[in-house]
C-alpha cells in the first residue's frame, strides 16, 4: 500500500502504548479495547514488537494467549515465520495497511509494542539508504566486531557512540553505508520519507514503571517461560537448523536455552543468562523511550495512569480529524 493509499484514511485515531518488556502493555491494550467496546467503538490490537512477529516465539516472546485474543482482534502476531527476516521496513509497510483497513471499518487501531525502531519507522518513515553493493557489505562482515567497532569510531563517531560493542549486526550495518554511500547513517535518518505521523490522530502513552519492579517481573516472567513450553519452542527452533544470524535464533532466551540443550551450561546458569538479557533490554527500551520519543508523550508509571490518559482522550472516543 502506497503513502497516497494510506492518506485515503487521514485523521483516523491511533493509539500507541508504548513500553519495555513485561510493564503490562498487552494487558493494558485489552482493557483499552474492553473500554473503547463500553464507549460503542471496536478497537483493534496491532502488534509493534519485533520478537512477537515470529510464529516460532510464542512463549518467548510472550505473544498473546489464545484467551486474550478471544478478548479483542489481535494483528501482526505470530505472522512471519523463523525463517525470514521482518525488517523495520517490512514491519511497517503492513501495519501501515492493518492500520488503514482498520480505519476503514471503522474501528480504532491499537498499536501496542516496545520496538522503537518499528514504532519510529512507521511513524516518521523509512531513511532511502541505497542498496549496498556486494564487494563493500562481505569486505565489511569479514571483519571482526572489535575491528569494524573501532573503524566506525572514525567513519562514524555519532553511530560508534550509539551502539554497543558486542552488536555485530548494527556495527556492520553502520559501517557499510558509510562507506557505500559516503553519508553516515544518521544523515541518512534525517531524510527519513513515507511516514504517517502527519496522516493519523496520534494518541500516545509510554509506560516507564519503576524499574526494580520491571526487573523483578522480566526474572519471574522468564522462569515462567520455562515451565511453559519455552524449552520445547527452543529445541522446535533446533530442529530446523536456522541461519544462526536470522533474529528468531538471535531471540533473548534462544541461545541460552540452547546453550543449555548443547550441555554447555546448566539449566540455573541459562535461566540467569536469560533473565540478565532480558533485563539488560528492558534497560535498553527504557532509555530510548524516556529520551526519543517527543516530549509530548505521556510518560506513567502505571498501567491504571495509561488507561485512564486514553480512555479520556478525545481522538479515541470521537476519531476527531487531524488538525
Amino acid at each position: 500500500m502506497s503513502t497516497n493509499e494510506f492518506s485515503d484514511t487521514a485523521g483516523g485515531p491511533l493509539a500507541l502504548i508504548a513500553g519495555p518488556t513485561a510493564s503490562g502493555k498487552s494487558a493494558l491494550a485489552l482493557d483499552l479495547a474492553d473500554s473503547l467496546a463500553k464507549a460503542g467503538r471496536r478497537g483493534v490490537i496491532v502488534n509493534a514488537d519485533s520478537a512477537q512477529v515470529y510464529t516460532d516465539l510464542r512463549v518467548l516472546s510472550a505473544r498473546p494467549s489464545p484467551e486474550e485474543t478471544a478478548r479483542a482482534e489481535h494483528r501482526l502476531f505470530g505472522s512471519w515465520d523463523g525463517a525470514q527476516t521482518c525488517s523495520a521496513a517490512d514491519w511497517a509497510a503492513r501495519a501501515k495497511q492493518e492500520i488503514a483497513q482498520i480505519h476503514a471499518a471503522g474501528a480504532v487501531p491499537i498499536l501496542v509494542g516496545g520496538t522503537g525502531l518499528y514504532i519510529r519507522t512507521l511513524l516518521d518513515g523509512i531513511a532511502p539508504v541505497p542498496a549496498i553493493t556486494r564487494h563493500v557489505r562481505d569486505a565489511v562482515r569479514a571483519l571482526p566486531t572489535e575491528e569494524a567497532y573501532t573503524a566506525l569510531s572514525h567513519e562514524d563517531p555519532a553511530s560508534h557512540a550509539r551502539l554497543d560493542p558486542g552488536d555485530r549486526q548494527r556495527i556492520a550495518r553502520a559501517l557499510e553505508v558509510v562507506r557505500a554511500t559516503g553519508l553516515t547513517l544518521g544523515e541518512w535518518q534525517e531524510r527519513r520519507e513515507g511516514g504517517i505521523a502527519d496522516k493519523v490522530n496520534l494518541a500516545p502513552v509510554i509506560l516507564l514503571p519503576e524499574r526494580e519492579w520491571l526487573y523483578a517481573r522480566c526474572d519471574a516472567r522468564f522462569e515462567a517461560m520455562m515451565e511453559r513450553g519455552a524449552v520445547e519452542e527452543v529445541e522446535a527452533l533446533l530442529a530446523r537448523e536456522l541461519d544462526p544470524d536470522l533474529p528468531v535464533m538471535r531471540a533473548i532466551g534462544v541461545r541460552e536455552i540452547a546453550a543449555w540443550l548443547g550441555g554447555e551450561i546448566s539449566r540455573d546458569e541459562a535461566v540467569a543468562k536469560g533473565q540478565q538479557a532480558t533485563r539488560n533490554y528492558a534497560k535498553r527500551q527504557y532509555t530510548w523511550l524516556r529520551h526519543q520519543p517527543p516530549e509530548d508523550w505521556p510518560r506513567v508509571a502505571t498501567a491504571e495512569e495509561a488507561l485512564a490518559l486514553l480512555v479520556a482522550d478525545a481522538r479515541l472516543a470521537r476519531g476527531e480529524e487531524s488538525q
